[in-house]
């Protein structure tokens, strides 16, 4: 024969069992989101250096998003500039890989932007005609 045994609760212990759950759960939450939000950013965040070593770009966040920001060009003749912004309304579209927009100052346009991240390696891809033509440049991480 099944026996139960029943506890009685005062509402104050039920109030307060209810009130430690909702820490703890909004405690779990917010770190996951944290943490995720983390993991998701860091890795396309700092200075990077074209491959030609022509030019660095800071990525950083700006306001919800990233933006990228020339900060060093080896030819202050040519049509890229410290300061231009050439990557903006990055975000997240899967691990490590970003988009948003990018603009190529060498022939004034804007594209749609990808940032792909692996390690201090980051590739850029700029395209037109819904990604039918699309063009990359390669960087490393130097900060």
């Amino acid at each position: 024969m099944l026996q139960f045994q029943l506890q009685t609760y005062s509402a104050r212990s039920i109030g307060e069992i209810l009130i430690s759950a909702r820490l703890v759960i909004t405690l779990v939450a917010t770190l996951s989101m944290e943490t995720a939000v983390a993991l998701a950013e860091q890795p396309a965040t700092g200075v990077w250096q074209r491959d030609t070593g022509t030019a660095r770009v800071k990525i950083a966040p700006c306001d919800e998003k990233y933006c990228g920001t020339i900060v060093w060009v080896r030819d202050a003749d040519s049509p890229t500039k410290v300061g231009m912004r050439v990557f903006w309304d990055m975000e997240p579209e899967r691990d490590n890989v970003w988009s948003g927009k990018a603009f190529n100052p060498e022939n004034r346009q804007t594209y749609e932007g990808t940032l792909t991240v692996t390690g201090d390696k980051m590739v850029t891809t700029g395209c037109i005609l819904g990604k039918l033509i699309c063009s990359s440049a390669y960087w490393r991480r130097v900060r």
